[in-house]
């Protein structure tokens, strides 16, 4: 396993260093300079200009800045924001933590919610819960997450006014956890329903293969409960490809937590991201962008050696035993 896992690591670095190289030649490409973005607008004299550069390092040759850029953020030095002078790193860990709240949160009640519904949905597809299933699911998938964001604000917020539009905490609330949990519900929820289709249907569709199999219909005939049937025989089989769902789905979810938090004024790595591409704070897009892209390659990492944990039959060399 550990050399499996080296093995999948060492792999995924020329892709890290291929989205490095992408992101760091895109940001020098854009029409206003990082001189611009960092105070050296065309107003400013050509002294000005230069010295800035100079200052900032943009004298030297491309190549050999990516290379400089490379160096720091291996180091861990992103280097500072342009619009504040923190420190990129302090920027983002302060984010951290208010989006893994609400992802978080996000996807455990679309997984708690998600495989019941996919079970049930599989065993009794004509019943209530059945129904309920097919119809989150047509929603999770036909709905935009920012349509979502704007109907679950208008419902509960304006019309009914039962929970507040915006933010992680109230003006005067004094952080508490109750407050926090107010304001959760609404941008949770949205990531919730997000990613509650493609989950039910993966789960439904792997346990109505399983529950059609050969030693179901024995386990049945043995005369065991239909729940210990479906849950302990069926949806145990079915659970990988579920797992690889959830995974495989990880990276989606953040792109569209990035919208729910922008809509809903969370203050997390995505409206950090808004906030910094309008204001053309180029060192926080570039940091932002390697922490996102090392996030997917850490999951995708994750979701293979998960499967070949869960799965005995794929060995750790890739091939089926």
């Amino acid at each position: 396993m550990l050399h499996y896992t080296c093995k999948r690591i060492l792999g995924a670095l020329p892709v890290f260093f291929g989205i490095t190289l992408f992101v760091f030649f895109l940001i020098n490409m854009a029409p206003a300079t990082i001189a611009d973005a960092a105070g050296g607008g065309e107003a400013s004299s050509a002294a000005v200009r230069a010295a800035l550069e100079a200052n900032l390092g943009l004298d030297k040759p491309l190549p050999l800045r990516y290379v400089l850029w490379l160096k720091a953020l291996l180091q861990g030095d992103l280097g500072l924001s342009y619009r504040t002078g923190q420190p990129v790193v302090t920027m983002i860990a302060q984010r951290v933590v208010p989006s893994l709240i609400l992802t978080g949160t996000g996807v455990a009640a679309a997984i708690l919610l998600g495989i019941p519904l996919g079970v049930m949905a599989a065993w009794k597809p004509k019943s209530g819960w059945g129904k309920l299933a097919g119809g989150l699911t047509l929603l999770s998938f036909s709905a935009p997450g920012f349509f979502l964001c704007v109907l679950a604000i208008f419902l509960f917020s304006v019309v009914l006014g039962w929970l507040p539009a915006a933010g992680m905490y109230s003006a005067g609330g004094g952080g508490s956890v109750g407050d926090l949990l107010l304001h959760l519900i609404l941008p949770a929820g949205v990531v919730c329903l997000s990613s509650l289709g493609n989950l039910v249907r993966q789960t439904a569709s792997a346990c109505g293969e399983v529950l059609g199999e050969d030693y179901i219909r024995t386990a049945r005939a043995k005369g065991l409960p239909e729940w210990a049937v479906v849950w302990k025989h069926g949806f145990r089989t079915a659970l990988l490809p579920v797992v690889t769902t959830i995974l495989n789905h990880i990276p989606h979810i953040i792109g569209g937590s990035l919208i729910v938090e922008r809509i809903f004024g969370w203050p997390g790595m995505g409206s950090l991201l808004f906030t910094s591409v309008s204001s053309r704070d180029y060192t926080v897009i570039m940091g932002l962008t390697v922490v996102i892209a090392l996030t997917v390659l850490a999951t995708g990492i994750l979701m293979d050696l998960v499967y070949r944990l869960a799965d005995p039959g794929v060995g750790w060399g890739g091939e089926a035993r």
